[in-house]
């Protein structure tokens, strides 16, 4: 009769206790938490911020809303909540990242971007092993980017981009198998880019704006969009040739040289090419006709590519942009390019150049506004036409480049 009593009397209280004690958080979480509002500087919390919701007297994980940028996890087994995610607004938290995060075991996301978090990167972030995304972007972060990172094998995506963090990128970052997002971008690290193959799950590689030299080392054949714009790489793009996913390539402000292979320009779903301000002297454009091709933007601007204008870039059927500017061509203007501009091209810049010859008179016809210039070269190029604004070189400068470079 006893026990009959007690398990009813375990019933009732199980009935009317609130749900809100039985999930309590963790006191270690909400110590960790308090650790890192009290590293930031209380003059930089408004009141309409995230942080200004943290209040003490209340448990974090009770409720909807009551700790905003905070998610919980809520499980039968135990009676306590945990701190699985951490997504600040970017109201401009001015402080320091505490290392009371590590404490918070079953964080899987951590975003503080467009802050004022700075110094560096605390070491404890990297016992955090069930983490998928660490995105600390627009902060003024600094140090190295330590191989601790690679410990935490769940990751998906790190965006450590727009601080200043310098060194190397670690070589056993690719042993991140998970990794889908690897944002690097807007940095000061330098060194060579490690063979990152091993990332079989990578799609988007942005490196640019930082100190990186040297060869292309192998990617991962997943890439969809890649990035290395701004830094010193140099040698031939041949190894993007296997990159047959890619829908974004930026490689421009670098010191490669040779060919722009045709087979990066026809890649299947590939839209936006940026390889200007290189050293490339020639580019590969075959005929297209009845291929489907997605590229639509063509940057090839600043670099050294001579001959006639690519007479096949008329039949990439969804091309808007081109940029060709301040390269080597020479010879006429092909006069399929003003039956492309009176069609669908938005752009067409050639300026400064080594181009001859009168107009087609499809660019006469032009009735739309259409982006782009000519000037700089050696052309009889109306002043009524609006892409012709702009002083023309002599042309004997034309004749004697065209000259120089045969004798090459």
């Amino acid at each position: 009769m006893a026990s009959s009593s007690l398990l009813l009397m375990s019933l009732f209280l199980l009935l009317v206790i609130p749900s809100s004690v039985l999930s309590a958080t963790l006191r270690s979480d909400i110590q960790a938490l308090e650790s890192i509002i009290r590293s930031i500087d209380p003059s930089s919390i408004s009141p309409s911020s995230y942080l200004s919701t943290w209040d003490f007297s209340e448990d974090p994980c009770e409720g909807s809303g009551t700790f905003l940028g905070v998610m919980c996890s809520f499980t039968l087994e135990n009676t306590t909540s945990r701190v699985t995610e951490i997504d600040l607004d970017d109201d401009g938290y001015d402080g320091f990242l505490s290392e009371a995060i590590g404490n918070l075991t079953e964080l899987t996301v951590l975003s503080l971007n467009n802050n004022r978090f700075r110094g560096p990167i605390p070491e404890t972030v990297f016992q955090l092993r069930k983490l998928t995304k660490l995105s600390l972007s627009g902060n003024f972060f600094t140090g190295d980017i330590t191989p601790g990172i690679t410990k935490l094998k769940e990751l998906k995506t790190i965006d450590l981009s727009k601080n200043s963090i310098a060194g190397e990128i670690p070589p056993r970052i690719s042993g991140l198998r998970s990794l889908t997002h690897l944002i690097l971008s807007n940095n000061h690290i330098d060194g060579r880019i490690p063979a990152l193959n091993g990332l079989w799950k990578l799609q988007v590689l942005e490196l640019g704006n930082n100190h990186l030299f040297g060869m292309l080392p192998k990617l991962p054949t997943s890439l969809r969009t890649l990035s290395l714009c701004y830094n010193s790489l140099a040698g031939r793009i041949s190894p993007l040739h296997r990159l047959k996913h890619l829908v974004s390539l930026d490689v421009s402000q670098n010191r490669f040289s040779g060919t722009i292979g045709h087979e990066i320009l026809t890649f299947p779903e590939i839209s936006r090419i940026n390889v200007s301000f290189n050293q490339f002297i020639s580019i590969e454009v075959i005929q297209v006709i009845g291929m489907e091709t997605h590229l639509r933007i063509l940057d090839a601007e600043g670099n050294h590519l001579q001959g006639p204008l690519p007479l096949n870039l008329a039949t990439y059927g969804n091309l808007k942009d081109i940029n060709l500017r301040s390269n080597m061509f020479s010879g006429d203007i092909p006069r399929i390019y003003g039956k492309r501009l009176e069609n669908s091209w938005r752009s067409l810049y050639l300026e400064n150049n080594y181009l001859t010859g009168t107009l087609p008179e499809e660019f006469q016809r032009i009735s739309k506004q259409i982006k782009g210039s000519l000037s700089n070269n050696c052309l009889q190029c109306p002043k009524n036409v609006t892409i012709c604004q702009g002083v023309q070189k002599p042309k004997s400068q034309c004749t004697n480049a065209m000259q120089e470079e045969g004798l090459e």
